[in-house]
């Protein structure tokens, strides 16, 4: 999700991108805003950039087939992403736009949460334009070009889940005038859903959320390690559910299908946010009596601290 709560860097978008990233210091990472909607300067990525998004898409494509969401893969084909060369928003946005109507914006990093909302909102989505550098390959703390692009977008193409997230953006412009705690309740729903969310099918478990979908070793963790819960989706059980930032989830929410992410977003939430209220946040790790239970992780290699 490119979205954090802070103040911008900047109101207007140079006519030369910037590549906003987050600050090392002594005391952790501190992200880096901007809210200016950019062009892409596809002709100035070097071929460094080219090999790393070729590489990355490459071990994806080999890694997804039997794990992915067999919708992302069909979409993501029909969008004519190719390992070749990073895509031109431009042409991917000539077939976003005659599938569902969204359509794929330029930026430079981090967007400020309402501002990001709004984007949904009105069916953009939010891309950053740069792509990481080669010892970034397995992990990197920011959205970048490739899990914008190859995690995110093809989905888009899918109406129900287009309209879900156009649901979801009107639902996070609301829930940011209604204040921080509405607007934690609402990240938890994006983070355990959009970012790593997984799907039912006949064949198993499937992945659908892009911060799965563009990690190596969250692909195969996410599906194939004891160590984490696996839980039927509940919409209030969700939003009421820690995260962690820094590793690996400690628990995975599970759909049916888009239809049912469709539905949970259709009641207005702001009863739902005074009953949240009321309510104990969960453990990212926890398991409830009421859980639909898919697996019970073991918990091995968990670290206690860190939950958002």
């Amino acid at each position: 999700m490119n979205a954090r709560p802070d103040s911008p860097v900047s109101e207007a978008a140079p006519s030369a991108p910037r590549r906003v990233e987050h600050q090392a210091t002594d005391r952790g990472t501190i992200p880096i805003y901007a809210t200016g909607v950019v062009e892409q300067p596809w002709s100035s990525y070097s071929a460094t950039d080219h090999e790393v998004w070729s590489t990355l898409f490459e071990r994806q494509q080999r890694l997804l087939v039997g794990r992915a969401d067999g919708e992302f893969l069909h979409q993501q084909q029909a969008m004519g992403m190719e390992a070749g060369r990073i895509p031109k928003f431009d042409d991917l946005n000539r077939k976003l736009r005659a599938a569902t109507g969204w359509e794929i914006i330029g930026v430079e990093g981090l967007l400020p949460e309402l501002v990001f909302f709004e984007h949904l909102a009105a069916r953009r989505f939010p891309v950053t334009w740069w792509i990481r550098r080669p010892e970034q390959l397995d992990y990197l703390s920011e959205p970048d070009l490739f899990h914008d692009l190859f995690g995110h977008v093809p989905l888009l193409m899918h109406p129900v889940f287009a309209d879900y997230m156009a649901a979801y953006g009107r639902g996070g412009v609301k829930a940011h005038g209604l204040g921080a705690e509405a607007l934690m309740n609402l990240t938890r729903l994006y983070w355990y859903t959009v970012e790593f969310g997984l799907i039912r099918g006949d064949d198993g478990l499937r992945i659908y959320g892009a911060g799965i979908l563009s990690s190596k070793g969250e692909s195969i963790y996410s599906l194939e390690s004891p160590a984490p819960n696996r839980i039927g989706f509940d919409l209030e059980r969700i939003m009421r559910t820690r995260y962690r930032i820094d590793t690996y989830q400690k628990t995975y929410f599970v759909i049916d299908s888009y239809e049912q992410l469709m539905r949970a977003t259709e009641p207005d939430f702001t009863p739902i946010y005074a009953r949240l209220a009321e309510s104990p946040s969960i453990p990212a790790g926890d398991v409830l009596d009421g859980d639909r239970v898919y697996q019970r992780g073991t918990g091995e290699g968990w670290d206690d601290a860190g939950d958002v």
